[in-house]
């Protein structure tokens, strides 16, 4: 389906050529396998370290394509993520203050000037490092996240919209025309990156069916996220070497159910023949929620 002002796929005319696998890696990934009833893990909030999972994973091991040569053709509502320089100017990103003051405007301009955005909710930000300890949080230690996941679902996306946004709100909003979308930036706190990359999947090769809906439990309620199955035809990519002037815009839901990117798998990877002795990769995600008026 053509989507009114996406912009040309990933792996048509650049992916081609060969470009894209200047700086391709074979790695392995963390998925999970289908089962009989809903799987479920308990998060870092409720354990306060690592999550605690319920399901069975399996590793495979794929191609995963550099995304530079792509850069300037990938789009939310196609591939389901963009790689964007987009510099800070918050000294210490470990700083709670310094994120709710200094950094989430900063990201809210970033979203309105990329997306056209009406208004631009943040409403979470994790920091993780892939350190022995791990990164601090409000509600705990976060490591990278291994295994592929999507972090909202068909269900989660627009309940937790509710919950941000207002029920009443949202239901005038899509009432009226307009349409809501979730979008995380993924930042490296320091760069460049060389330990424990994202990879993100192509959303255009991600089937219906390759998405498990997966209860996320925390102390007090119980969201829903897509863990993904792994599937031949799933097309991977990572921005080698991110600098701390980059980011990652990853969309977790949309509103609109017309061919465009609704949904992105991603997580974390180890490169071939990692030095575990260099800085660890620390990063900081900020989940936002874009609202279009009609």
């Amino acid at each position: 389906m053509n989507v009114p002002g996406a912009q040309p796929r990933a792996g048509d005319d650049k992916a081609s050529s060969g470009e894209e696998g200047l700086n391709a890696v074979q790695a392995s990934l963390t998925f999970a396998v289908p089962q009989e009833g809903k799987p479920y893990f308990e998060s870092s909030a409720l354990t306060g370290g690592q999550p605690k999972i319920f399901f069975q994973t399996e590793d495979h091991v794929v191609t995963i394509h550099d995304m530079r040569p792509l850069a300037d053709d990938l789009s939310v509502d196609y591939q389901g993520f963009e790689l964007r320089t987009w510099p800070t100017s918050v000294a210490d990103l470990h700083d709670d203050t310094q994120v709710a003051r200094d950094y989430e405007p900063e990201i809210i301009t970033l979203l309105q000037q990329v997306t056209a955005a009406d208004r631009v909710v943040v409403f979470d930000y994790t920091r993780r490092s892939d350190s022995a300890e791990g990164a601090a949080n409000p509600d705990g230690l976060r490591g990278p996240a291994g295994r592929v996941h999507v972090d909202y679902t068909v269900a989660s996306g627009p309940q937790r919209a509710r919950d941000v946004l207002g029920a009443e709100d949202v239901e005038c909003i899509l009432a009226a025309g307009g349409w809501i979308s979730q979008i995380n930036v993924w930042r490296p706190i320091s760069g460049p990156v060389r330990r424990s990359p994202l990879a993100l999947a192509d959303a255009e090769s991600v089937r219906p069916s390759d998405l498990i809906a997966t209860e996320q439990r925390f102390p007090g309620r119980v969201g829903e996220i897509y863990q993904l199955a792994h599937a031949a035809g799933q097309r991977w990519y990572w921005a080698p070497r991110m600098t701390r002037d980059e980011v990652l815009l990853i969309k977790g839901w949309d509103s609109r159910d017309d061919g465009r990117a609704r949904f992105t798998p991603h997580g974390a990877f180890e490169l071939p023949g990692q030095d575990e002795n260099i800085p660890a990769r620390e990063s900081i995600e900020v989940r936002c929620y874009l609202v279009h008026e009609a």
